[in-house]
């Protein structure tokens, strides 16, 4: 079965094609400013094949024609007609309450998405509109599926995901925590479990999913039981433009202060805060650390801030959970800033954690950082949503295929 996984942005669309026979990785690329012009393609194939070609896409209907033409035709192709891909898995943000679980997709799943769109106002329509683009160009007897970022977080009991508000508003709007990023710390823990040769319901493990956007899960026998995210992927620690979480005042203040209000107001926490807003250089890890080792003392500010954020919200789900078996780092910069690391695992010896200074240089997909004599395991995993992505995809067609095989095979009565 091969399957196409799609992550749409309002104009951008990511795509990997997958054979799920070995879980092996055809080709992947993006089609980048969709709507917008400068737009390209990069298409690249498991044989290190790579293309970069200038394209004017108006919408994502010309993006997935695009992207057939790549995976079809010239050097770049690994199939011969679109024939050949068997399902579609599309990423999508927010499901909220309504998607504990991935879902094929049907129009009232569809509109469930849309309405969804308030909490989710830059991702969810994005969704919608790759969704469409596909069904346009692939056709609606392709089976497609959606595998949500909050799905994993479902299992979060309603003293984590409340916020200490009036109850009125989580009755009425919906206002709780969600968090994102479900479907990476899903991936990660199940292969930390795996790594560490247990059944994922008898550990206790923290994931640390890293990158321009952040957050952290306590895993708790194979259960998300908090996450830092919170109604949107603004909320939790600092990030690459955002600001995590804040004191309501501070936001109030500001807005006395400056004038700024409404959407205006939202991209200051959005895309001016977080390592930029600090560093006042860039929201490029690599960048911060950089300026850091050259003096710079707003890049250092930054960089501490991040890791001590990390290790108290590490601190905190291990009292959470009473406990902690293993430590994951994930994500662009979990994966490959071993100051960072270091960092956030200094001092925490006294609650089982340490790692190796020499091992914690090392790259690769999957290391173990644990020092000799540690009680926790930790270790770097890089992530893979879209295999996750893709094997819900596939079983979901799957029990598909059978319900309805059984369903013709059964008499009328």
């Amino acid at each position: 079965m091969k399957i196409l996984v799609i992550n749409c942005g309002s104009s951008s669309l990511k795509y990997q094609l997958i054979d799920m026979d070995g879980e092996k990785v055809l080709c992947k690329g993006n089609c980048e400013r969709i709507g917008i012009p400068g737009g390209m393609i990069t298409h690249k194939t498991a044989d290190g094949y790579e293309i970069k070609v200038d394209c004017s896409f108006q919408n994502h209907t010309e993006a997935f024609t695009k992207l057939i033409s790549m995976m079809t035709a010239g050097d770049g192709a690994v199939i011969e007609n679109i024939a050949e891909i068997d399902a579609i898995g599309h990423r999508v943000a927010q499901g909220a309450d309504k998607f504990p679980h991935s879902c094929l997709l049907t129009e009232q799943v569809i509109q469930q998405i849309s309405d969804l769109s308030e909490l989710a106002p830059l991702h969810n329509p994005a969704h919608i509109q790759g969704i469409r683009a596909a069904q346009k160009v692939f056709g609606a007897d392709l089976p497609q599926a959606c595998v949500f970022d909050t799905s994993f977080h479902h299992s979060m009991p309603p003293k984590a995901y409340m916020f200490a508000i009036p109850y009125e508003y989580y009755k009425k709007y919906n206002i709780r925590r969600y968090g994102f990023h479900g479907t990476s710390h899903r991936y990660v823990s199940k292969t930390c479990a795996k790594l560490m040769g247990k059944p994922i319901d008898q550990l206790r493990i923290i994931t640390c999913h890293l990158g321009n956007g952040s957050s952290i899960t306590a895993v708790d026998h194979g259960r998300s039981i908090d996450t830092t995210m919170g109604m949107s992927p603004t909320g939790g620690l600092m990030m690459g433009t955002r600001s995590g979480d804040l004191d309501p005042s501070v936001v109030t203040y500001i807005a006395e202060k400056t004038g700024e209000h409404g959407n205006e107001f939202l991209r200051v926490f959005n895309e001016r805060s977080g390592l930029l807003g600090v560093s006042g250089i860039s929201s490029d890890n690599r960048d911060i650390e950089r300026a850091a080792s050259l003096g710079n003392e707003q890049a250092q500010l930054a960089h501490d801030m991040l890791c001590y954020q990390i290790k108290k919200y590490i601190g905190g789900y291990i009292a959470a959970m009473g406990g902690l078996d293993a430590l994951v780092f994930t994500g662009g910069i979990g994966e490959n800033s071993d100051e960072v690391r270091g960092d956030v695992c200094a001092n925490m010896e006294y609650l089982g954690i340490k790692i190796d200074e020499e091992k914690n240089k090392t790259k690769g997909d999957i290391v173990d950082l644990t020092a000799e004599g540690a009680a926790v395991k930790t270790f770097i995993i890089c992530t893979n949503e879209e295999l996750m992505i893709a094997r819900d995809t596939k079983a979901l067609v799957e029990v598909d295929a059978m319900m309805h095989t059984k369903k013709v095979a059964e008499p009328e009565a």
